[in-house]
């Protein structure tokens, strides 16, 4: 049986555990905030590039789907995940959705390049048989998202033209509110022909329609790499934001056990101090007859 002073030290112990749960909770509550933020201000920047496009397009449609068919010959993966541990399943996941996706597309292992972002992803993917090419560390706060996605721009750029990579997916896990997300892909490269006749379509919003002096091809390239950046940017962004809810769900799940167990540790304290007072009590009458009987 546990004596009371043990019982102290242990719900000392919790306490203090419980205190650093609430703080890594409160941690992750603000970085999901400040990584949907980050979301929030390409809203704009996103327009900007799809009104370029929409220029561009008004006029070289035709000329830039040509130039985009090509046969398929190897795939390039980009699967963001964490660095860190104590967010739930969310690499395990996300390793698994993109392992199945590349199943039922039937593209085949040698056939693919995966250029993993966070270690434990990454450690994923290899134990289920898939190599890992590229190995990226997830940046710590907004500040380090862009030089990460122009990394990943120049890999890109060095699987087209050494390895004949001419289809990049991304694979991330997206927020959708509080601690919930769910894995997301799309197809970076591509770019959907769908997707630019859409743009091509649209009613411009002025009367004036804006023109262009630049060589066609070059403006639309740029506008294209424009476009890799705000896409990556919020794979990105999506992908942190995601990690913390799934670390903010176990900081939840934790915290309620820890308040469980402190509960359990103060029952078993008072119960073992009521014990201990009884027992006290009891030694006390019991040497007082004694005494009582000697005297008679």
């Amino acid at each position: 049986m546990q004596t009371t002073e043990s019982l102290k030290r242990r719900m000392k112990s919790a306490g203090d555990l419980l205190s650093v749960v609430k703080t890594m909770k409160a941690l992750a509550a603000v970085s999901i905030r400040q990584y949907q933020k980050a979301v929030e201000s390409l809203t704009d920047y996103n327009r900007a590039v799809e009104m370029g496009l929409q220029i561009v397009l008004k006029e070289r449609l035709k000329s830039s789907l040509k130039r985009r068919a090509s046969g398929h010959r190897r795939t390039g993966i980009i699967v963001f995940g964490s660095d860190q541990g104590l967010c739930g399943p969310l690499n395990e996941q996300i390793s698994l959705f993109m392992l199945d996706r590349m199943k039922e597309a039937g593209v085949k292992k040698e056939n693919r390049r995966v250029l993993a972002v966070g270690a434990r992803v990454a450690d994923y993917v290899e134990d289920a048989g898939q190599p890992v090419d590229e190995l990226l560390s997830t940046p710590g706060s907004t500040a380090g998202i862009t030089p990460l996605v122009q990394e990943i721009i120049m890999v890109i750029d060095e699987w087209h033209f050494k390895h004949s990579v001419d289809t990049f997916l991304i694979f991330y896990n997206k927020y959708l509110s509080g601690a919930n997300y769910s894995p997301h892909d799309f197809q970076l490269l591509p770019v959907s022909a769908e997707w630019l006749k859409e743009i091509a379509a649209k009613k411009w919003e002025s009367k004036s329609l804006p023109i262009f002096r630049m060589d066609g091809d070059r403006i639309f390239s740029s506008l294209i790499r424009e476009y890799l950046f705000v896409s990556l940017y919020r794979a990105f962004a999506e992908s942190l934001a995601s990690e913390n809810a799934s670390r903010l769900a176990s900081m939840q799940n934790a915290e309620k056990n820890i308040e469980e167990q402190l509960a359990d540790l103060h029952v078993q304290f008072h119960r073992t101090r009521q014990m201990t007072i009884t027992e006290e009590l009891l030694d006390i009458v019991a040497g007082f007859e004694a005494l009582q009987e000697q005297a008679s």
